[in-house]
């Protein structure tokens, strides 16, 4: 299968393409720079010079490719317009690739949130449960990013063969440089100790970013139209143990902090809204339809790797 794929030198992209080429298949990966050119080259990909403001360029990729992987983001309108406006600018592109698509039964797998569902449904999120409407989350990043998940999967009425993998909000690696972890263990360098919010057992999950490399290959194969797709091996990981897992590497306290003191400008800053869910997610579905099978090191294990502790 040849396969276009956006987002090819991120965290999960550069994973994602040796997986790919590994199971046979021709990829394609955009490039905006020559850094980045020369990235996708060593994984083995082809390049495709271009930028996600060009949407007769993405629909051009699109239309000459068996398949399209989306995991890119619009990075450069963070400093003006914060994360709503990266969520914003991934409609259109989607709308652009669905167009390019219409009809012809190829798969379009996007990244999503695990948190698209909303974190109050007093059980684990199911792969079945749709992604918010607008207007019934409290955050209006997720609300945007909502509508953009809805749109992705509604593709499946034009004949696009759609899907979202939703990604567990802690993606681990040896390579890791700016995820969730690396922000929580600098956070705690900073403060002199980790903390977390009352008793810690709010549920958070997590996958190894190799296994979901997997997942988005197997939906990109297999996958049947208008699905969800749970990227999460730890299901409902209590946030105290994730603390506490990183304060002992650091040799520093885990510390429950009153939830007013967690607030801007406490501990925690603009994360306070976050860290202070729950998230439990099931992969029941994913497991079972895809046939997915997660064989990498769970959240704790791959803290007790040490990569993300490094000497000196």
């Amino acid at each position: 299968m040849r396969v276009f794929v956006a987002g090819g030198t991120g965290h999960s992209g550069s994973y994602i393409i040796p997986e790919l080429i590994a199971a046979g298949h021709e990829v394609t990966g955009l490039a905006r720079s020559d850094a980045s050119a020369a990235a996708l080259s060593a994984l083995g990909a082809k390049v495709r010079r271009g930028d996600l403001q060009d949407l007769d360029g993405l629909k051009e990729a699109a239309s000459s490719s068996d398949g399209v992987i989306h995991v890119a983001h619009r990075q450069d309108l963070l400093p003006a317009g914060g994360m709503d406006a990266v969520a914003a600018a991934e409609l259109p592109i989607m709308l652009a690739y669905g167009e390019a698509l219409a009809g012809t039964g190829k798969p379009l797998v996007t990244a999503g949130s695990i948190g698209s569902p909303g974190q109050h449904l007093g059980r684990p999120a199911t792969e079945e449960d749709p992604a918010l409407p607008a207007g019934e989350e409290h955050k209006s990043t997720l609300r945007i990013r909502n509508v953009v998940e809805r749109a992705v999967v509604d593709l499946a009425e034009q004949g696009v063969r759609s899907s979202v993998v939703r990604i567990a909000n802690i993606a681990h690696s040896t390579t890791d440089r700016a995820g969730f972890l690396p922000t929580l263990i600098a956070l705690a360098k900073e403060k002199g100790f980790i903390g977390y919010d009352g008793d810690g057992a709010n549920l958070w999950n997590a996958v190894h970013i190799r296994d979901a490399a997997t997942l988005f290959r197997l939906a990109l194969e297999k996958g049947p139209a208008g699905r969800y797709w749970h990227a999460v091996e730890d299901g409902g990981i209590p946030f105290r143990d994730i603390a506490e897992a990183i304060a002992s590497r650091l040799g520093l306290p885990a510390v429950s902090v009153p939830n007013d003191s967690l607030m801007t400008p406490g501990y925690f800053g603009f994360l306070t809204n976050i860290v202070t869910q729950s998230y439990p997610a099931s992969n029941l579905i994913t497991r079972r339809t895809l046939g997915w099978e997660p064989a990498q090191p769970g959240l704790l294990a791959d803290l007790d790797n040490g990569h993300y502790f490094p000497a000196g």
